[in-house]
């Protein structure tokens, strides 16, 4: 039952997501295509590598650090940061209520199908990070990108997503360096359709983490150079 829900869950996600995004950029409609296609195309490969039972820790670790260098990439050309730029910080952030779901990690673990820390540590990191989202989307609206609270925040659902990804890899059995021993560990994310989460999600997530840094940012540098403008004029 619990694999049923986070199939719709996933994909409601990824959905939800992608459309909130595509539709706050000024791009061509078949700009959109292309970004829909790609996502759908890393999608199929995640699922695919999956089923086909070569998703290793070493195999989950490339895969959920390919979207991260391709963003970095991206992030290189002006254009694109241009296009990233347009997306408005207090979405990215309101998107995060999505992250609420991740009590599903804990009811894995009550399940039997996770242990040690990190179906704990991912759960109620994400729980807290969803709780907050709204609140601060809405300061964010209300103030700017980089208010200490929205930093604050935008800094702790960063970490909580870095420590799940690492405690997810040191508590897998047959990690080169697995760190945490207890019982199965964290096996159940490298099966579907668990494995969606740290390939899909958690890559999306973390760079909309960087975005809104990126415009905190370009705020505070902004408000810095606009006495020396003024005394210039």
């Amino acid at each position: 039952m619990l694999d049923n829900f986070d199939i719709l869950v996933v994909g409601s996600a990824t959905a939800t997501l992608l459309v909130a995004i595509l539709s706050s950029i000024q791009v061509s409609f078949g700009s959109r295509l292309i970004v829909a296609a790609v996502v759908g195309a890393w999608i199929g490969v995640a699922i695919a590598v999956t089923a086909a039972g070569s998703l290793s820790p070493l195999t989950l670790l490339g895969l959920f650090s390919f979207p991260l260098l391709v963003a970095a990439l991206l992030a290189a050309f002006p254009s694109t940061r241009a296009v990233l730029a347009e997306i408005p910080v207090p979405l990215i952030i309101g998107l995060n209520v999505i992250r609420g779901l991740g009590f599903l990690f804990i009811l894995l673990a009550i399940a039997g199908r996770l242990s040690g820390p990190f179906p704990y540590f991912a759960g109620i990191g994400d729980m807290l990070t969803a709780l907050f989202a709204l609140p601060v989307a809405r300061l964010a609206a209300r103030t700017a990108s980089n208010d200490p609270r929205v930093i604050a925040w935008n800094a702790f659902g960063m970490l909580d997503l870095v420590v799940a990804v690492s405690l997810a890899l040191t508590s897998n059995n047959g990690f080169p360096l697995q760190l945490i021993h207890a019982g199965v560990g964290s096996a159940a994310i490298t099966t579907l359709p668990w494995s969606l989460v740290p390939l899909v999600l958690v890559p999306t997530f973390l760079i909309g983490h960087c975005i809104v840094f990126a415009h905190a940012r370009a705020q505070a540098a902004s408000r810095a150079l606009a006495p020396q403008r003024l005394a210039g004029a």
